[in-house]
């Protein structure tokens, strides 16, 4: 999602509730735990970690799902389509479905994690796999990698 395609908007599968994004996310990930794979109905969940600030609900009220833990996972409140995740603690970026957005076919997965549970037959474009998710201090050069990446 370079710059020239910015302000993507999307919703769920029901059209209640619907979003726009304005900047480009730091990350795209897909994760296999098996959290994911009971919540997304598949073999694993896509995300794209956008910018807060660049991220808003412009239409209907999601409702929190999934565990009701202290990651908030949204869905719609409707058709239960799981839409996105504020992570615990992390509050400038959202965790978004990327398949939420109307137009999705830019969202390659650049890294997957939770290899060590994802299903033996599912495989993505991923640049970097994690059998759980990355040390924390490699995020920094994740996301620098990224941006050069989408760059082309």
């Amino acid at each position: 999602m370079t710059d020239s395609t910015l302000d993507k908007e999307g919703g769920c599968r029901c059209g209640r509730v619907r979003l726009k994004v304005t900047k480009p996310p730091f990350l795209t990930m897909a994760c296999h735990c098996k959290g994911c794979q009971n919540m997304s109905s598949s073999a694993f969940s896509l995300s794209a970690a956008i910018p807060s600030d660049g991220f808003e609900v412009t239409e209907g009220e999601p409702v929190i799902g999934g565990l009701h833990g202290a990651s908030k996972h949204y869905f719609c409140g409707w058709c239960m389509t799981w839409m996105f995740t504020r992570p615990e603690g992390i509050d400038w970026f959202v965790n978004l479905r990327p398949t939420m957005l109307d137009d999705a076919a830019w969202s390659t997965p650049f890294m997957e994690t939770w290899t060590s549970e994802k299903l033996a037959w599912a495989t993505t474009a991923a640049v970097h796999s994690y059998e759980a998710l990355p040390p924390m201090d490699a995020y920094e050069a994740l996301m620098k990698e990224f941006a050069e990446w989408e760059a082309g």
